[in-house]
């Protein structure tokens, strides 16, 4: 199923919780929800300037937020479109997710002019009036030093700790109530050479898996941030998430947009990879798109998964009873 609803290069694509609806942002600055049943275009969010770069919607489907480039964070009503409160950040915002329970959500920041890069956990509980809502974050870390720019952030188990990507390929851990850096083993670690772009959870919350510009995605332990598998490929990869119901995990990515010579998908490498979770081996790829893949998600039953490219088409793919019953091979070296 193909949506075309962006008119530039898709940056974010998101499941709900139960799988129902499906989010999609661009750099045209306008988040779109769409119904996976039909395809049909639910509704849009407008009110940014600037590129979305991420958005998170809450457990029940009732809210999201947006992050943008134009160094802005909305709060959305998902069912009507309203806006409810608008969150200045200092810098462009890379990213924005809501805790377990959805009554608070963080964000991270770039730094920008005589500004650092932030990381900030605001309080927005769904029962309160919105006008009633403050802008001010609760929890608000400087990283003061400039050679470490966040990328994206993210809640652990049980809102445990915040869990911030950078550039540089490390992930470390904060507490989200105090603002502390955490120290000791499986505080931090340097799982890529470069940008991570992307993480995503398993369903549990006891591992994540990396989307990085090296080539490679890792499967890391959440709580030792141990590197569990690696997932090896020839191009930047932008996006990865792992199936509830099987031992894969699916790789999207390609080369960059300035380095694309062609329009052939193959020839460009535009397509989703499979790979064996367990056994590290790519069995598989879907093709489709006519750019870099930049997103990817599957939905909570792992019976489908959507990809967002720079070609600016969003494309829902279900899966059919042959991949859903196929039993896998056991490498020889197992």
């Amino acid at each position: 199923m193909v949506m075309k609803g962006h008119e530039r290069n898709i940056t974010r694509v998101l499941f709900n919780r139960d799988g129902d609806l499906l989010f999609s942002a661009a750099s045209d600055k306008t988040p779109t929800v769409w119904d996976t049943e039909t395809g049909e275009r639910l509704g849009t969010y407008n009110g940014h300037s600037g590129s979305i770069t991420d958005m998170s919607v809450s457990w029940n489907s009732n809210r999201l937020v947006t992050a943008s480039g134009d160094c802005q964070v909305k709060l959305w009503k998902v069912q009507t479109g309203e806006e409810l409160l608008t969150y200045t950040h200092s810098g462009p915002v890379r990213g924005a997710q809501w805790a377990e329970g959805g009554e608070r959500f963080a964000t991270v920041c770039d730094p920008f002019v005589s500004h650092n890069a932030k990381i900030q956990v605001f309080y927005a509980p769904e029962d309160a009036d919105p006008e009633s809502l403050s802008p001010t974050p609760e929890v608000l870390i400087e990283i003061r030093n400039r050679e470490e720019k966040p990328t994206k952030v993210y809640w652990t188990q049980f809102n445990e700790d915040l869990l911030v990507a950078y550039e540089n390929g490390w992930v470390r851990k904060y507490d989200p109530k105090t603002g502390e850096e955490r120290t000791g083993e499986g505080s931090s670690a340097k799982l890529h050479e470069e940008k991570i772009n992307a993480i995503t959870w398993d369903k549990q919350k006891i591992c994540f898996i990396t989307a990085s510009n090296d080539y490679r995605s890792c499967l890391v332990d959440a709580k030792t941030l141990k590197v569990l598998r690696v997932y090896q490929t020839d191009r930047p990869v932008n996006g990865a998430v792992i199936s509830p119901i099987k031992d894969h995990v699916l790789l999207g990515g390609g080369q960059e947009a300035q380095s694309v010579t062609t329009t052939r998908g193959q020839a460009g490498k535009f397509e989703t990879r499979f790979f064996h979770s367990i056994y590290e081996e790519e069995f598989g790829r879907v093709k489709g798109h006519f750019g870099p893949i930049t997103a990817v998600d599957i939905s909570p039953d792992g019976l489908a998964f959507v990809s967002g490219s720079f070609d600016g088409y969003v494309r829902l793919h279900f899966f059919d009873d042959d991949y859903l019953f196929m039993r896998d091979e056991v490498p020889e070296e197992y």
